[in-house]
């Protein structure tokens, strides 16, 4: 009787949980900071910020992507949380909820001590990994939940975020967004000067969501690092939230890190026109195509059951971090899994306890521990160090801005 074939079935099986094995002794040292978590903007959504009703100290599974269990089975070591509020929102009322954003992360931290730590600085994230905690940060997604004001902008650095994303899906006064038709080109005069006044702070200036003009004129601008929280290689898929080579090509000039998402319809080009029907099966439900109510994922089920899904695999993101490396750089390269902002994601990556098999695939693929260490951990704390350091110059060399919008991009007579 032949066994060949099983004799290669258990090789395989043997060298897949050898290499799960090593990817978990890695990330024991030197954990994931990911990137993207939207996390506060489910516990809105979902129960109206009731931490009681989805307590991430138990199994949430049923209902999140994410709660500490899964938190530390993913290895994950640092986490910005995502602040964000929907483009539809407007004025003081995008204010409102990005600060009652920002409130619900300090009632997570304020409740779970012995796990999450308050992260400021990178000397921060490595005292939290010292003390086996997840340092926590926050990042807030898009430039409308400053309403055009530099001092809205520099409280929100006071309050404790850490980047903040220039647009999310729609364009703002003074940035054009990826997935919106051209406005101003790019930046404005008053969107220059936003992103140099988040230099000046300190906060990153995050290029995820933005159209690619607003990548290049930010980079030309910006003298501390950037970053791409949440944006994978538009090469390997075409689509506008993706980063086109020539940005990604700039990165080791500018220092920044992109960090690669998981969202099948941004990195499995099959998924894109299946997604695009999925918006629109929600839409004609009558509800926004970002919803992850229970409602909404009954929706999602449904029109999965009827129209099956392309899947996104762990070797999808990997194809997406080996052509990011080979172009940006291997110093210039991380993730942002964007878990609780998505209804979908890759098998293997279901929630964020999957990252050790994103590790064992890279592993599989001759990533060296050293690259494993810079992508997972060295990079995004060396990007923020740099940001404060430039910030620190900075602010020797003058004080904070108060030019307004209307001052800057006031049409000429």
């Amino acid at each position: 009787m032949d066994h060949s074939a099983d004799n290669i079935a258990d090789h395989t099986a043997d060298r897949i949980a050898e290499r799960l094995t090593r990817a978990g002794e890695l990330l024991a040292e030197y954990p994931v900071v990911d990137g993207h978590n939207d996390l506060p903007w489910a516990l809105r959504e979902q129960v109206g910020y009731d931490l009681d009703a989805r307590d991430i100290a138990t199994d949430q599974s049923a209902h999140l992507h994410t709660d500490i269990r899964r938190l530390r089975a993913g290895g994950v070591g640092a986490q910005f949380w995502s602040v964000y509020v929907r483009s539809d929102m407007a004025g003081d009322a995008a204010v409102s909820a990005t600060l009652e954003q920002i409130d619900v992360v300090a009632e997570l931290l304020d409740r779970h001590p012995a796990d999450l730590r308050r992260a400021l600085t990178a000397d921060d994230m490595e005292a939290a990994r010292a003390e086996g905690r997840i340092a926590s940060l926050m990042g807030a997604e898009g430039g409308h939940s400053i309403n055009n004001s530099l001092g809205t902008l520099r409280a929100l650095h006071t309050l404790g975020v850490r980047y903040m994303t220039l647009t999310h899906n729609d364009n703002i006064a003074w940035a054009d967004s990826a997935t919106d038709e051209p406005g101003v080109g790019g930046l404005s005069p008053f969107g220059r000067e936003v992103v140099r006044e988040m230099n000046r702070t300190g906060m990153l200036v995050d290029l995820s969501h933005v159209a690619a003009t607003t990548m290049r004129d930010a980079l030309a601008t910006s003298t501390a690092p950037v970053m791409f929280s949440h944006s994978s290689a538009r090469a390997v898929c075409d689509h506008p939230r993706n980063i086109p080579d020539d940005v990604l090509a700039q990165l080791p000039a500018n220092g920044g890190i992109a960090m690669a998402t998981f969202v099948p319809k941004f990195v499995l080009p099959a998924a894109v026109a299946w997604t695009r029907a999925a918006d629109e099966n929600m839409r004609a439900h009558g509800l926004h195509h970002l919803d992850t109510t229970s409602q909404a994922m009954k929706i999602h089920a449904a029109f999965e059951a009827a129209n099956p899904r392309p899947m996104a695999t762990v070797a999808t993101i990997a194809d997406h971090l080996d052509h990011m490396r080979e172009v940006a750089g291997i110093d210039h390269i991380g993730i942002g899994g964007d878990y609780d902002g998505t209804a979908f994601l890759p098998a293997g990556l279901e929630d964020v306890s999957g990252y050790p098999n994103l590790i064992a695939e890279l592993l599989g693929r001759g990533w060296s521990a050293t690259d494993l260490a810079k992508l997972t951990w060295r990079n995004a704390v060396r990007v923020l160090r740099d940001a404060e350091d430039v910030a620190r110059e900075l602010r020797t060399r003058h004080g904070p801005s108060h030019a307004t919008i209307g001052e800057l991009d006031a049409p000429e007579a």
